[in-house]
């Protein structure tokens, strides 16, 4: 299993072998979904929140007395039947949403969404992109050097474009791509599955040793 490697002006420069376990493995929609649905409960805040009849405001005293009125039994006015009353159900903000992840599921749910965009040709491998100074001008440059990929045609689009895994963090690379709305840059060690899902093309940069590092997460 092979792969082109591109430079920053958008031609070739070579070729890289790629590992089956990370790059070859067959689709999996029920382990994707678990997944991708877990670590979006994860990051919910809940912000919603509703008073119970113990947190309204209002008296303990009994409406009225319990027999002889002619009218219905009530032992509060916090009753959550009363207007002014509290929330049944209702949302809270202490709720907590988050689920449980397997550390082997998260990671074969990764390689499972990188396969089948490899398979797709949304997976491009850049050599390396270097910026002296964090300029936009400069950034906008690249990104129509790689439009000329096949591949990365579409990376000009308006929304959700491409996620590009830098191997280490570079403030210039960072700062020059930020105007973009339809980029995201972000390290391949804390590449998830979201990530993915969210953006049409991955781009790679350093494929060797960003290759090495999406191998070690096999165990």
């Amino acid at each position: 299993m092979e792969a082109t490697i591109y430079n920053q002006t958008g031609k070739e420069e070579g070729k890289i072998k790629l590992p089956e376990k990370v790059f070859g493995l067959s689709w999996n929609t029920d382990l994707v979904h678990q997944v991708a649905t877990s670590m979006m409960a994860n990051k919910r805040i809940p912000i919603a929140h509703t008073k119970n009849r113990g947190e309204v405001s209002g008296g303990g005293k009994k409406p009225w007395r319990q027999k002889g009125t002619g009218r219905a039994r009530h032992g509060s006015r916090r009753s959550p039947i009363w207007v002014g009353g509290g929330v049944t159900h209702g949302p809270r903000n202490d709720k907590d949403y988050s689920k449980k992840i397997n550390k082997k599921m998260k990671v074969k749910a990764l390689f499972t969404v990188l396969s089948r965009k490899f398979k797709e040709g949304e997976v491009i491998f850049i050599d390396n992109i270097s910026l002296k100074a964090p300029k936009t001008k400069e950034a906008k440059n690249i990104i129509n050097s790689l439009s000329k990929i096949k591949e990365l045609s579409s990376i000009t689009r308006r929304k959700n474009a491409a996620f590009i895994a830098l191997q280490q963090k570079n403030e210039n690379i960072l700062k020059s791509f930020s105007n973009f709305g339809n980029l995201e840059i972000g390290q391949l060690k804390d590449l998830n599955v979201l990530d993915l899902l969210q953006y049409r093309y991955l781009v790679v940069t350093d494929p060797e040793k960003s290759i090495t590092i999406l191998s070690s997460k096999i165990k």
